[in-house]
């Protein structure tokens, strides 16, 4: 699990917009080639050129033709995608949002209207049909808000751009090859800025591979108002991507005193019986796995990686498998515990008992930047000042903090940066 929990850059007003593949993306790739002024005449040029390449990989001259028609650069799409590392927001404030009691509310409301639809989705593909609906509520509001900007121009745009054109370009290879296949007509193939699309905003190479008729029937529709196939992919999705059935994402805990915060990581997995050794504990103070609310199902006698998002001040979570399934959907670790604790609100669950750092702000990109150059100074930091925190900046975090003893969370903030300094 590739932790960027602390920070989260938001893509659409109400949820980060969903690219599985996206996610895996390096921002900075290609910078140096990024398109400062593109024009609609650029973009068509680039669309020549892209014909031949299209063609090559299985899209007939038709389908080119009628795929491609009306297809316009799109320079909002290229705004919003400068604008990825630039804002962010810390994880409490991203979750004040993402699990709102509004959403909490609407979510328990769209249980009961399609109760028995998530049924049958669940006993289909065992996935917890809380979970496939906090992805919708995140995703899409429920289906309120799927998007309105044309798929094909979106992509065509992030294509011709060239920062990521490579990944986006396959994107509208896919998004022709559903256009070819009839599932969707041109003028319906609407989504988010960077080209998720329906209920549930997958990317089109997503919809080819995993993307279901929940019916039996047809293909998969999961731009039209019924959402059974777009629900039904998204478990399919999760499913396929290792969800073990009746296994909760995580849980918050209690840490004992005198912890030892280095052990925090997403790669420092234990025993459940080892956490419990440490003196972890569930937030009521019972032990592992015992206890909680009644609808917990910790895996007794399985693996779990203790995760700080915020750092030692902040709630600690206990995570298992699952939360590397929905990783998957989307690799923020901010969007995977907004799911499972939207999931687990909409089911009845409490919220997180220990409070969150609200005094402490986001790095900027700058400053983060200049966190690492100060961390590769020191000696303990062996990747690049690209303003992109992942496990080499937190382990160098965590040896600058033992160094100077500091409880080692291994927490970018402010604090760090200044003792940098």
């Amino acid at each position: 699990m590739m932790g960027r929990w602390w920070v989260v850059a938001l893509a659409l007003c109400v949820a980060p917009a969903h690219a599985q593949e996206l996610d895996e993306v390096e921002l900075n790739a290609g910078a140096s080639d990024v398109i400062e002024d593109g024009s609609e005449a650029g973009l068509q040029a680039w669309i020549t050129d892209f014909r031949g390449r299209a063609l090559a990989a299985g899209i007939s001259s038709a389908s080119f033709e009628a795929g491609m028609a009306g297809v316009h650069f799109l320079p909002s799409v290229i705004e919003r995608d400068r604008k990825q590392d630039e804002f962010t927001k810390t994880i409490w404030d991203y979750l004040d949002k993402a699990v709102s009691e509004d959403r909490i509310a609407a979510g328990q409301k769209a249980l009961k209207a399609h109760g028995p639809l998530l049924d049958q989705i669940e006993a289909r593909y065992g996935v917890d049909k809380h979970v496939v609906l906090a992805i919708w509520g995140l995703e899409s509001a429920y289906g309120l808000v799927r998007g309105d900007i044309d798929t094909r121009s979106a992509l065509a745009t992030l294509a011709y751009d060239t920062r990521r054109g490579a990944f986006f370009e396959a994107e509208l290879i896919a998004a022709l090859q559903i256009l070819q296949s009839g599932a969707v007509q041109p003028a319906d193939m609407v989504g988010s800025w960077a080209g998720a699309m329906g209920h549930t905003q997958f990317m089109p190479s997503s919809y080819l591979k995993l993307a279901v008729a929940f019916d039996g029937t047809g293909k998969p529709d999961i731009w039209r108002d019924d959402p059974s196939d777009a629900l039904a992919s998204a478990a399919a999705y999760l499913a396929n991507a290792g969800w073990k059935k009746a296994e909760r994402w995580g849980d918050e805990v209690r840490l004992p005193a005198g912890f030892d915060y280095g052990l925090a990581g997403d790669r420092t997995a234990k025993p459940m019986s080892v956490w419990g050794q440490m003196g972890v504990s569930l937030p009521d103070g019972s032990a592992l796995p015992e206890g909680g609310w009644a609808a917990l199902l910790l895996p007794e006698g399985g693996w779990a990686a203790l995760l700080l998002p915020a750092g030692a001040r902040g709630p600690a979570f206990l995570v298992y498998d699952n939360f590397a399934a929905i990783e998957a959907y989307n690799k923020a670790d901010s969007y995977v515990i907004a799911v499972g604790h939207l999931a687990d609100r909409i089911a009845g669950g409490p919220a997180f008992q220990a409070s969150w750092p609200h005094d402490l702000r986001a790095l900027t990109l700058e400053e983060r930047r200049e966190m690492q150059s100060l961390l590769l100074a020191r000696g303990v930091y062996a990747g690049t000042a690209d303003g992109k925190i992942g496990p080499l900046t937190v382990a160098a975090v965590k040896a600058f903090q033992r160094r100077n003893a500091m409880v080692p969370d291994g927490y970018p903030s402010l604090e760090i940066l200044q003792a940098l300094r």
